[in-house]
């Protein structure tokens, strides 16, 4: 196709449209990006329901499986955050490689450990291994797409592009969360308790691989935080750690401690409920039901108005989670559960998608990985740490005892999003 030509005018083809339309996000980061970030995710997922299962199965004991999930999670909280300060400094295709080899042995130690003669120390000292080397993909996810975003978009874009990532981000975190569980549940149901631990540490080796070894992993081809001065080739000078710890970031931290104690509390009561039916197996898909509405809020986020500020909607949707949780606390049967269950989700999806555009607002320069990866890590810290006070609770006073955990968590959200609405302005 040829248009006519006018002098000081660009010439149009087939192949370059009049308007030269600026590139979208998929196409800066390529198609296979997003399949991938999505495959490489769902490791993790399984392996922190996959530890319960396994442990409560080949051990016969809820206590020790809780603890054993939980010390997944501190590992990963306790360990994660030098992680991703090690990636912003080395870049995240070395990190991810190593991290990824040494994980995916650790999984198939710990499905031996526990059928083995070997006393519990040992197994929660590799469940704490399991999670200090968790591959961090979703921070990481985050951080490329931010970088691409504010180097590569126009400065009109990018709060909309950012609002629509983040949005995608939290709902792929939630769909992965549904369905590692899931996938857990069907495993261990058909072919053992053992192999949804097998299969987790192969897709560690190949997807997560496979997203250390995309393009866009390459130090100099997506920057890892917001615009700052090069301070050497393909490098991000770095603001100093100390601005990690101001309260403006602190209280978003705290927010996603008490999202993790929801996800570890709402995970570990389901055991005990499906363990009193005799299907402990069945608890990752009844905790599935709370990603259901999850997910769906967390893609309506993009469709807010802007002037549904990001403080007021914490706080709106902290009220829907505490509600949430108040119907799991007593709900006299299954049918009501899955309705608490819904609601809770709906209330959890788009407080995920706030906090972490909140998070991407306020990350310092050169500190855009080591922040997301000290939100994801807070919320596995909340999770490993109601995993083993509810499971000690379930064994100690009973399922009901358990089921009330959810609500103490979504109270812990809502005094976050509280303290958040009075740190920060209107603006």
């Amino acid at each position: 196709m040829t248009l006519t030509h006018h002098r000081g005018e660009p010439r149009a083809t087939a192949e370059q449209p009049l308007d030269d339309a600026e590139p979208t996000l998929v196409q800066v980061m390529g198609r296979t990006y997003f399949p991938l970030a999505f495959v490489a995710r769902l490791p993790f997922a399984m392996m922190v329901v996959g530890v319960l299962t396994l442990v409560v199965a080949g051990r016969d004991s809820l206590t020790l499986g809780g603890a054993t999930s939980g010390m997944v999670g501190l590992g990963g909280a306790a360990i994660g955050p030098l992680v991703g300060a090690w990636a912003d400094r080395a870049g995240q295709r070395r990190v991810l490689l190593a991290t990824a080899a040494v994980n995916s042995v650790l999984l198939l130690a710990l499905t031996a450990a526990v059928y083995a003669t070997v006393p519990d120390a040992a197994v929660l000292a590799i469940a704490f291994a399991i999670g200090a080397t968790s591959p961090q993909v979703p921070p990481m996810s985050r951080s490329r797409l931010v970088g691409v975003i504010r180097s590569r978009l126009s400065a009109p874009r990018r709060p909309a592009a950012l609002s629509r990532t983040m949005s995608y981000e939290s709902a792929v975190d939630e769909i992965v969360f549904v369905v590692g569980p899931f996938v857990v549940g069907l495993l261990a149901a058909t072919l053992g308790p053992a192999a949804p631990m097998i299969a987790a540490a192969a897709l560690t080796a190949l997807a997560v691989g496979a997203f250390a070894l995309h393009a866009s992993a390459r130090p100099t081809a997506v920057p890892t935080s917001r615009t700052a001065p090069a301070s050497g080739p393909g490098r991000v000078a770095q603001a100093p750690a100390r601005e990690l710890w101001r309260p403006r970031v602190l209280v978003l931290v705290a927010g996603f401690v008490g999202v993790g104690l929801f996800f570890g509390s709402v995970l570990t009561a389901m055991s005990a409920y499906t363990g009193d039916a005799g299907h402990s197996e069945r608890a990752g898909l009844l905790y599935g039901f709370m990603g259901i509405g999850s997910v769906v809020s967390a893609l309506a986020v993009s469709a807010f108005p802007v002037r549904f500020s990001l403080r007021s909607r914490w706080l709106v949707f902290a009220v829907v989670l505490l509600v949430g949780a108040a119907v799991v606390a007593v709900a006299p049967s299954t049918g009501m559960l899955v309705v608490g269950l819904l609601v809770a989700g709906l209330g959890i999806g788009p407080s995920l998608v706030t906090v972490y555009s909140l998070g991407s607002e306020r990350s310092p320069a050169g500190r855009g990985t080591t922040l997301m990866t000290m939100l994801g890590s807070a919320v596995i810290l909340g999770q490993s740490i109601a995993a083993a006070a509810t499971g000690a609770l379930a064994d100690t006073l009973g399922t009901s005892a358990a089921m009330a955990v959810p609500l103490v968590a979504a109270g812990v959200v809502l005094a976050s999003a509280a303290a958040n609405w009075r740190l920060t302005g209107r603006g």
